[in-house]
């Protein structure tokens, strides 16, 4: 019973559309403007870096909670399997008709729960490759194949290998629109110094 528990609430903590509640706040329906991602990028680029900061903590925040919550209720390899749920339930909110956003931070938040130190390996990756290139996908692509890395070169045991690789494939496969871009050099730069109702082409 308890690892239903555990996983049913890591896919509700997953789900709750913190993107798309920062917009309504805002009198904004962030699926209408942008990149119409429901993402912390995307309210970066449309409603300003504050809050675009703030939807990204809480995302992170999610997949935190909803690994250690497992930890709490149940063991190995269940806090796994609610890291998982989490991040289908950001990609597949079912408040929003199953239409959510990419994932990438729920799934940091769970690395962050789940295996600390192989975090901080996937958190400086992303933010090298950020600042470096200002590319939000490409440092995202880069983060994802770190995970993997990371928890090999740190020796984690065998069921964190495979949740680092399926969670790695999901978020390659959900920027492949992303590479496609790239390779078009047609995906835009994160402008840090933007405010509000800024770029308004595909973005992370």
């Amino acid at each position: 019973m308890n690892q239903a528990v555990a996983v049913v609430l890591a896919y509700l903590l997953g789900s709750i559309p913190f993107a798309y509640l920062a917009g309504l706040a805002r009198g904004v329906d962030i699926r209408t403007v942008g990149s119409k991602n429901v993402g912390a990028t995307n309210v970066f680029r449309t409603l300003g870096r504050r809050i675009g900061i703030a939807v990204m903590v809480a995302d992170i925040g999610k997949g935190v909670a909803a690994t250690l919550i497992a930890r709490a209720l149940t063991d190995s390899p269940w806090p796994l399997v609610a890291g998982g749920a989490a991040i289908l339930g950001h990609v597949f909110p079912v408040w929003l008709r199953f239409k959510g956003g990419k994932g990438v931070a729920v799934g940091g938040g769970a690395v962050i729960g789940l295996v600390p130190l192989v975090s901080l390996i996937v958190l400086g990756t992303w933010l090298v490759v950020v600042a470096a290139t200002r590319y939000v996908s490409v440092a995202s692509i880069a983060a994802a194949v770190a995970f993997p890395v990371g928890a090999l070169l740190l020796g984690e045991p065998w069921p964190v290998l495979v949740f680092s690789l399926l969670a790695s494939g999901a978020v390659i496969v959900r920027h492949r629109a992303n590479m496609g871009r790239l390779f078009r050099h047609a995906e835009p730069k994160l402008e840090l110094g933007r405010k509000r109702g800024g770029d308004a082409a595909p973005e992370s």
